[in-house]
């Protein structure tokens, strides 16, 4: 490489880790609130159909189902393709400075991202077994069992209408419930099935390690938003109305997907705030970090070697945390030990396998621009 050659190298790669120029404010600021918008709408449409009364009798069970697996792709394919793989890209040998990157070159010689990951991934997995056992140790010793109501991976159809008959005992309540809220021909076969599944499913299933998997969820998917809102902020004028249609989008369907399993959490009185806490706290992140990108716009970009490594160590940690969530809770749970998925019908297991293909494969096609 001749001294010239090198030169603009150094000067191509002084400008690519200087501040981002960036205009358009107006439209910024208002992709604020429209972002918080669609983050709302997508998190707060599950847990409004299982609490508004309304609603709750106005949509099918099946919509509701469909809204979980899509949800549970959506899940997967964040983990993979828009945390996973930005990260390699942040932090990997082709954002070194040999490289023509930001990053020290000692970035380079080990694959921190996928290392990141891994030890994400094994911590989540520690924290939810010890939880999982002084749960089920502090239960005890308060004499409380597991509620059947809070089991996450039974069925939407079935959980909401356990809702309706609540205040009428005995097992008539059960099945009338069940008679009404799944639907007709294939639905209305499993239901016997899947009411033996959810009760004998659900003892094992503490409230604390119910709460800790939604709260593990949230918390990923929290870290993943605050840097989305960074980087939208900071992008310069020519890619931002790309990407900012293509994370409304990100945010509804994801925001879906957690709305889904906050609103399968059936709480005590006392608790009954947190599926609405949750929600606010996931739609808020993405407007607060866009809000914090504007305010220091002007001395900061998102491939600087700072922001690089950053965004890049959380989009690792936060991948390992939803790889985990969507394989074990969601993938694992939902369809290998659910008793319910191994006598259903065929036609309802490709159901709910059609639905958990198409969020993850609309979630991976939105990859191409964000």
């Amino acid at each position: 490489m001749s001294a010239f050659d090198a030169g603009d190298m150094a000067e191509a790669a002084e400008d690519a880790c200087g501040p981002t120029s960036v205009g358009r404010v107006g439209l910024r600021i208002g992709a604020i609130f429209i972002i918080l918008a669609t983050s709302l709408v997508g998190t707060l449409f599950p847990i409004l159909s299982k609490r508004v009364s309304v609603l709750r009798r106005a949509v099918p069970g099946w919509i509701f189902e469909f809204a979980k697996f899509f949800g549970s792709g959506v899940i997967l394919a964040t983990g993979l393709i828009h945390l996973l793989e930005p990260a390699v890209d942040a932090i990997g040998e082709g954002s070194t400075r040999s490289a023509g990157g930001c990053i020290n070159d000692a970035w380079g010689e080990y694959p921190y991202a996928f290392a990141i990951c891994l030890i994400s991934l094994f911590l989540t997995f520690v924290t939810q077994i010890c939880a999982f056992r002084l749960g089920t140790a502090r239960l005890a010793k308060l004499g409380v069992k597991a509620s059947p109501h809070i089991h996450v991976v039974g069925h939407p159809g079935h959980v909401q209408e356990q809702d309706r008959a609540a205040t009428i005992p005995g097992p008539a309540a059960e099945s009338n419930g069940e008679a009404d809220s799944l639907e007709k021909g294939d639905y209305a076969k499993d239901a016997e099935v899947e009411s033996q599944h959810f009760h004998d499913a659900s003892e094992q299933n503490p409230f604390v390690a119910q709460l800790l998997g939604v709260a593990t969820l949230e918390f990923g998917v929290i870290l993943h938003s605050v840097i989305i809102g960074l980087t939208l902020s900071t992008t310069e004028d020519d890619g931002f109305t790309t990407l900012f249609v293509v994370i409304i989008f990100h945010q509804m369907f994801e925001g879906l997907g957690l709305g889904t399993r906050l609103s399968f959490l059936k709480l005590d009185p006392a608790w009954s705030w947190i599926p609405w806490v949750g929600a606010l706290l996931y739609s808020l992140c993405t407007p607060i970090g866009m809000a914090v990108g504007l305010g220091v716009r002007e001395g900061l970009s998102m491939s600087g070697a700072t922001a690089s490594v950053t965004s890049g160590v959380l989009d690792a940690f936060s991948s390992g945390i939803l790889l985990y969530t969507a394989t074990v809770e969601l993938l694992a749970h939902e369809f290998i030990f659910n008793k319910f998925y191994h006598t259903c019908s065929w036609k309802r297991l490709f159901f709910s396998l059609v639905c958990f293909a198409a969020g993850a494969g609309i979630m991976a096609l939105l990859g191409k621009w964000a």
